[in-house]
């Protein structure tokens, strides 16, 4: 089986991943193409130009050029690029996940976040790299993680920022706290990627293992906010971005962010911005129109199939 999958111009890629050594996949989608992984690995995927959509078990997630989203076993997501998107992905079986601990004594978390266009060209490099390294094994043989060092240790430092929480994390032991961050990253990622609807507290707490009374405790330890605050800071966040980047209107907004009636997504909007939601459209569309530079098309940018 090819261990580099690449769909590009329209195609859409079926992507097995099952929880095998060896099974350990690059993969990319661009320019309209689209990748749907089954089977239980943990996958990251790093975009590097336009934009990409992403639905998975945790929810719908948007990403734009510079974001990175790491999405645990079993989450199935399907990616679809833009007509200038272009994304990189790894698909890591339980064998690479262990050897990140062996190589640099940490893990890999569900979660999503930004890096710099310069650690995005060095990733991008190291992910070249990985996939040449990995046509290179032979078909059926005995896993060998050594060559993927590189990439590994990469993605791993990509996540630095966000694995500094573990320490924060009730436990006695680094490995507790690593299953207790894990477990908070999975119902943050949910929150994230339902933003369209109101989330219950026992919905999180039975994502997580925990009863209502331990998520919520450990959940404010970790993230400085309660569940509750979280997950309407994130609703309506997504509703400035609706107001900013769509034509939809206020009523539609709010329903599409989980609200019941205009008047209380009115409250709760000007509470957090400071202004109401009509002024914050017509001031998103004021600043859009000042020219900017365009996210050009850089061909180095673009991922190349593996030889």
């Amino acid at each position: 089986m090819e261990q580099t999958q690449w769909a590009d111009r329209g195609q859409l890629l079926q992507a097995d991943a099952p929880e095998t050594a060896g099974q350990t996949k690059c993969v990319a989608v661009s320019r309209l193409g689209s990748a749907q992984l089954s089977g239980a690995a943990f996958s990251i995927w790093v975009q590097l130009r336009g934009t990409s959509w992403v639905e998975a078990k945790e929810g719908k997630f948007r990403l734009r050029r510079g974001d990175w989203i790491a999405l645990e076993k079993d989450s199935k997501p399907l990616l679809q690029a833009d007509r200038h998107g272009v994304c990189i992905g790894l698909t890591l079986s339980a064998d690479a996940l262990r050897s990140i601990a062996r190589f640099a004594d940490c893990t890999l978390f569900a979660g999503r976040g930004r890096i710099a266009r310069a650690e995005a060209a060095v990733t991008l490099r190291l992910w070249r790299e990985a996939a040449s390294r990995l046509a290179a094994q032979e078909p059926g043989g005995t896993f060998d993680a050594a060559p993927l060092r590189p990439i590994l240790l990469q993605l791993a430092g990509i996540q630095r920022e966000l694995t500094a929480g573990i320490a924060r994390c009730p436990g006695r032991s680094r490995g507790r706290k690593r299953q207790v961050f894990g477990r908070l990253q999975r119902a943050h990622m949910y929150l994230q990627g339902n933003c369209d609807r109101v989330v219950r507290i026992g919905e999180l707490a039975e994502l997580t293992s925990f009863s209502s009374w331990y998520f919520s405790k450990t959940f404010h330890a970790l993230y400085d906010e309660s569940p509750q605050a979280a997950a309407a800071r994130m609703r309506l966040e997504r509703a400035a971005e609706l107001l900013a980047g769509t034509t939809m209107m206020i009523g539609e907004v709010a329903a599409a962010s989980g609200f019941d009636n205009c008047c209380s997504f009115a409250r709760a909007f000007r509470a957090r911005f400071g202004q109401s939601a009509s002024h914050y459209r017509a001031a998103a569309r004021a600043a859009a129109a000042v020219p900017s530079p365009t996210d050009s098309a850089n061909p180095s940018d673009a991922p190349r199939k593996a030889a």
